[in-house]
């Protein structure tokens, strides 16, 4: 094996050369975004007039069997094939008159030194010779542009090269110099080597290095030795020690405070890169900044910032691993820096996070939501006067004011989870974070509970025990398994106890006398316990309405009067899969634009071809075969479709479809681009802004029937009842909820019926399935309870099922009927809540 420094152009010239690509390496799979970066670099070297740009090592091996001087390309095939494809669209364009270099001869030396052998056969004459697929595609390129096959990425990345080249950032003559300097390492294998093996060796052995490897070389190899000595010892050495040497995923939270996206964690390096060189930041304020953000994140990650009730709330979001908070939390410290914030509103901004989350698990709201929420939340927070002034009450405004999934849940909803989530069954962290702030809040000395449980002095009890004995069942009384089921993970039927674990079965006398037991614990939430004389269905009642009310003040929901003074507009994510039809869009951000539009088929088709330009490939493919469920969505002729736009290059997207059709179909596009479907907000027009254009229509009617039902509904609920945070909507329902996430209560009004539902919604259909299978086990039961039959519709054929009741010969249209319809809704909303929520939550098993 030989290794030396050459041009990348030394490596390619020599017409009686041949590259061939052995049979077991992957397709060519470079992306347009590899190539808009080998094409910037290129620009910049020329721009900054560099003399060598270095583009990695090359590993071939001579074969003697090929013809001419053949060589087999081990590791490098990327890069080979895509400055050859760079070389045959500049080829191209000069040979077409395109272009006309100042350098005689250029077009020719570019063809017969890098592409072609022009002595051999039409057929072989092709120096680079890829694997099979690929060596077609590339062949077609040599061909009309009629023949080329458009699916291909070698056709793509071809078609990227041929635009760019035309704008001329640089001359055709300035990019073959600027591919001129680009090194390589030739590494050139002996014929005793093993080239499998070799191979085999580069792929999958060796450390790679870091992305904050690679950052702290970047900012640092380009500098003089005597400053790069005092930048290390001065900034860098210190940044590593505050974040205690994990440079990579504090880069990552520094980059998306400051550009408001989150970046993936093997793009770290190059999303940095471009972040420096964009902005042409200077290397010692660039220190100097990452270094104050790295102390703040220091005291993210130790909590030691002169607050114990904030120091506190850091441990306990550490314990719970929690780091979606950071971004947002390095922008409050900031502000504290520079005297914007006084430490008791850092904390109690810190507490209302910590709230937020909790209610949020225990609701079991989905958690991919929480890094776009807190990614955004302070620039929503200075959007609202664009000031710090009044921060933490716009804080929690802009918490309060979140919806769906999104949502801060309300004391009703999170009562009721609390209550019925089975914690036993929680995380490790999560259990003992429970019980330690249920045994911790408000007292003026804190027990080490986390220590305790680590080390086995505490340890987590059932009262009622697993394993009922039949002292157990006497006490619990007839209903002893059904209250066992319902019970015993709940968090009323815990404990934290010092006794020992093998006395778990003892009865509930035994636990209060024993040595350590209930009676003499010095564990202060069982003291409510050994107030007790025996633990049946009463006392679990009636310890979890005593522990909810503490959950209630301990993860308190704030409270604020402020309202900013411009209304702020309803968003929803493609993540939160919200049902948005009926509702007018007013804009949509993607990758940290905003982009206002007049209508959602505006949104689908712009969204699209941002998607498009990234990478033609995948929407090209999708129009060009039937193998995707979404490519019926697209089309090379518009003939194909009622009505549809124009993407791009002749592809066409069916537009005649429903909001909710538009929104799979980006889903599944986001799928297939490896894109964040939170990264895609849309912006709606207020629901309760009755304007011109809704004066007489569907919209107007719905919002103008729920206006005149709402109070109705809510009263008959009473205060905290399921309907108690909904507004009037232009939809043809409204949802209420009662604690079990992705289960609620629908009223829908429609133009010849109303009905009142139970839906179970989530997004997984075998769970939405089980519970409505285990629902209809008391069909009987409820339908006697309500003396009347209900329709119980399973929906074997889609995702969601419901339980619900209609009235029919009723109409939204005539508002003679909306007293009948809102007394309908209110009446039988109520009774559901009453007799069906029960069985879903558990609460009504053996009543």
């Amino acid at each position: 094996m030989n290794g030396s420094e050459c041009k990348f152009v030394k490596y390619m010239e020599g017409s009686d050369k041949r590259f061939v690509i052995p049979v077991y390496q992957r397709n060519y799979d470079w992306r347009t975004e590899n190539c808009k970066q080998l094409y910037d670099d290129l620009v910049k070297i020329i721009t900054a007039g560099r003399k060598s740009h270095f583009f990695g090592s090359l590993v071939s091996v001579y074969n003697p069997d090929g013809h001419n001087e053949e060589f087999l390309v081990i590791d490098g095939q990327q890069r080979l094939t895509t400055v050859s494809l760079l070389f045959l669209a500049m080829y191209n364009l000069m040979d077409k008159g395109i272009l006309t270099p100042k350098t005689a001869n250029l077009k020719q030396r570019i063809y017969e030194e890098y592409l072609v052998d022009k002595w051999q056969p039409e057929d072989t004459r092709i120096k680079l010779k890829p694997v099979k697929n690929d060596q077609r595609a590339f062949g077609k390129l040599f061909s009309d542009p009629a023949e080329h096959v458009r699916e291909s990425n070698l056709t793509v990345n071809y078609n990227y090269f041929y635009d760019r080249i035309q704008k001329q950032e640089i001359t055709i003559d300035q990019l073959y110099d600027a591919i001129c300097c680009l090194e390589i390492i030739n590494i050139r294998l002996n014929m005793e080597d093993n080239p499998q093996l070799i191979f085999e060796s580069l792929n999958s052995t060796g450390l790679d290095l870091s992305e904050g490897d690679k950052i702290r070389n970047f900012i640092l190899m380009g500098l003089p030795s005597k400053e790069q000595d005092e930048y290390y010892e001065k900034y860098w050495n210190r940044i590593e020690v505050c974040t205690k040497y994990d440079v990579s995923v504090f880069i990552r939270d520094y980059l998306s405070v400051k550009q408001q996206a989150i970046p993936q964690q093997k793009k770290i390096y190059a999303i940095f890169k471009n972040y420096v060189e964009m902005g042409s930041v200077q290397t010692e304020p660039l220190l100097r900044d990452l270094l104050e953000y790295a102390k703040r994140y220091e005291l993210l990650l130790d909590g030691k910032t002169g607050s114990s009730a904030l120091n506190a709330c850091i441990f306990r979001l550490n314990r719970l691993e929690t780091t979606v908070t950071r971004p947002f939390f390095l922008e409050v410290l900031r502000l504290h820096n520079e005297n914007k914030l006084m430490i008791d509103q850092v904390t109690e901004i810190f507490l209302i996070a910590e709230n937020y989350l909790f209610r949020r698990s225990i609701c079991d709201l989905p958690t991919n939501a929480l890094n776009k929420i807190f990614l955004m939340l302070h620039r929503e927070i200075m959007r609202y006067d664009g000031t710090e002034a009044n921060y933490v009450e716009k804080f929690k405004y802009a918490l309060l004011s979140k919806k769906e999934r999104s949502r801060f849940p309300n004391d009703a909803e999170f009562s009721t989870a609390f209550g019925n989530r089975p914690v036993y069954l929680m995380k490790s962290k999560n259990k003992v974070y429970i019980l330690e702030r249920l045994e911790n809040f408000g007292t003026v000395e804190d027990k080490d509970v986390y220590r305790h449980c680590e080390k086995g002095t505490y340890s987590i009890e059932h009262i009622m025990p697993q394993h009922l004995t039949p002292a157990w069942q006497k006490e619990l009384g007839e209903d002893f398994e059904q209250i066992q089921e319902e019970w015993l993970h709940r968090i009323a039927n815990l404990t934290l106890t010092a006794y020992n674990s093998q006395y778990s079965n003892s009865t509930f006398t035994e636990k209060k006398t024993m040595q350590n037991g209930f009676d003499d614990s010095g564990i202060r939430m069982n003291t409510w316990i050994a107030k007790k004389d025996k633990w049946t269905l009463a006392e679990l009642e009636e310890r979890s309405s005593y522990l909810t009310d503490r959950a209630l003040a301990i993860w308190a929901l704030p409270v604020t009067e402020f309202q900013p003074e411009e209304k702020q507009m309803d968003s929803y994510t493609l993540e939160d899969e919200a049902e948005l039809t009926g509702r007018l869009i007013a804009k949509f951000t993607f990758k940290n634009t905003e982009q206002p539009v007049t209508s959602w088929v505006e949104m689908f088709q712009k969204v699209i071809q941002i998607l498009y330009v990234k990478d033609k490939t995948i929407i090209t493919k999708l129009a060009m075969s039937d193998e995707d469920n979404i490519a019926p969505h697209f089309g090379t002729s518009p003939d194909a479709f009622t009505k549809c736009l124009e993407i791009g290059d002749g592809i066409h997207v069916w537009t005649n479809t429903s909001t909710q059709s538009k929104l799979s179909v980006l889903n599944r596009l986001f799928k297939l681009y490896d894109e964040d479907p939170a990264d895609l907000v849309f912006f709606l027009r207020d629901e309760n802004e009755l304007n011109v254009d809704e004066q007489g229509s569907r919209h107007g009617l719905r919002r103008k029937y729920w206006t005149y039902a709402l109070p109705i509904i809510k009263e008959t609920h009473g205060e905290g009842g399921p309907f108690s945070n909904v507004g009037p909507a232009r939809d043809n329902w409204i949802n209420g909820f009662f604690g079990v996430s992705g289960f609620y209560l629908c009223c829908v009004a429609n133009y010849d019926a109303a009905r009142t539902e139970v839906v179970f919604g989530r997004g997984d259909k075998a769970e939405n399935k089980k519970a409505f299978d285990a629902l209809m086990t008391h069909k009987v039961e409820i339908e006697t309870a309500l003396d009347t039959s209900l329709y119980w519709n399973r929906g074997d054929d889609i995702k969601s099922s419901k339980v619900y009741i209609q009235l029919s010969n009723v109409s939204v249209e005539n508002e003679v009927d909306w007293l009948q319809m809102a007394r309908f809704h209110a009446d039988w909303s109520k009774k559901f809540y009453d007799v069906i929520v029960p069985y879903i939550t558990g609460a009504r098993r053996y009543h």
